[in-house]
């Protein structure tokens, strides 16, 4: 990371540690931060047992605001729950309506998050911006445009969450953390004095509806839509309440005799669930995606061998990429994948390199 002494820099605070060591390395090394915390919106319903965002709780900005005043930096809030909701759980609930497993952290990143920093860097005439996300932003000596690269923390890369931003905005964030692991950002809290954050347990949830509520939201949002479920020979096997309460691979819930079953796939439009007691049955050579990001800036022609994971928690697998017409790519694998789900976003990678990624509308058999 350059240093940039004296260069003032927007840096997106969740009150998480994440954040708070990325504005202190800041600090540290020159810049003038300006801490900035967007404040979110939830699902208002008395089931939620998320009562506020975790991202911007009145406890997370306090937390955001201490830190900020103890390294003697502005710190500012910025509402954008009304953009939130249209740009972030309209989507997730129109996905699911549409029978697609969505990415709501992939959409957010793009759409909103980094795209409401960049905002207010405009605003306050600043030319970076700065989140504790773990990744790296390398230029290119060539051309002088950017990569998006893994981070020396392999198991907390998020990379693939940040799959969708553009080329142009590389060369404007930096992430502070990109040299680090997430031990050695708990040991720098604390030599800080952030011991605070040893204690607090971070949140698997969504950021706008608890885990544990999430059937709960899919029934006041969608409602109950039953339906039949068949083998993959067309058997029926049960039933269920509605497709959008089940994801390819699910096992849970399915309540199927003479199990487990798996959810192999969706048929929308009849709304029916096709389940089978084969494993084999989950796996797809390959997927349509659409549409594509191509963050790296390569003018990419032809298929070209990359390394594809269709999920965040999954492990990149050897495949061809090949960009159609009509912002449309086709992944086909080496070696099939299981449970390739549309609606969420397939990610390919040279080496450490993050190419793009793109939105899994349909798999290939």
């Amino acid at each position: 990371m350059k240093q940039k002494r004296n260069k003032k820099i927007i840096v997106g605070m969740s009150g998480g540690v994440d954040s708070s060591v990325s504005l202190a390395l800041l600090k540290e090394r020159g810049w003038s931060p300006i801490g900035v915390s967007l404040k979110y919106a939830v699902w208002q319903d008395k089931k939620n047992l998320l009562r506020e965002n975790i991202c911007c709780s009145a406890e997370s900005f306090r937390l955001a605001k201490e830190v900020c005043r103890r390294l003697d930096v502005p710190h500012h809030v910025v509402d954008v729950s009304e953009e939130f909701q249209r740009v972030v759980i309209d989507y997730f609930i129109k996905e699911l309506k549409q029978g697609k497993t969505p990415n709501p952290c992939v959409i957010c990143n793009r759409h909103l998050k980094f795209k409401k920093l960049f905002e207010v860097a405009r605003e306050e005439k600043v030319e970076y911006i700065a989140t504790g996300h773990y990744a790296r932003v390398r230029m290119k000596r060539a051309d002088g445009s950017c990569e998006l690269v893994k981070p020396c923390d392999k198991q907390k890369d998020q990379t693939y969450s940040l799959c969708l931003l553009p080329q142009k905005w590389l060369g404007h964030i930096i992430f502070p953390l990109a040299d680090y692991t997430k031990g050695e950002v708990f040991e720098m809290a604390k030599k800080r004095g952030f011991d605070f954050y040893l204690k607090r347990k971070e949140s698997q949830d969504f950021c706008f509806v608890a885990n544990k509520c999430l059937n709960c939201f899919l029934e006041k949002e969608i409602g109950q839509k039953a339906g039949l479920i068949r083998d993959v020979s067309g058997n029926v096997l049960g039933h269920h309440s509605g497709s959008h309460f089940y994801t390819v691979g699910q096992r849970k819930g399915l309540y199927l005799p003479n199990g487990p079953y798996f959810v192999a796939h969706k048929d929308v439009k009849n709304n029916v669930l096709f389940a089978s007691k084969n494993e084999k049955d989950l796996y797809s050579r390959g997927a349509i995606l659409s549409p594509y990001n191509l963050n790296s800036g390569e003018k990419l022609k032809g298929g070209i061998g990359v390394m594809a994971k269709v999920r965040y928690s999954g492990s990149p697998a050897r495949a061809i990429l090949k960009l159609l017409p009509g912002n449309k790519a086709e992944l086909i694998f080496k070696k099939s994948q299981k449970a390739i789900t549309p609606g969420q976003f397939a990610v390919f990678y040279r080496g450490n390199i993050c190419l793009g990624g793109g939105r899994i509308i349909r798999s290939i058999q």
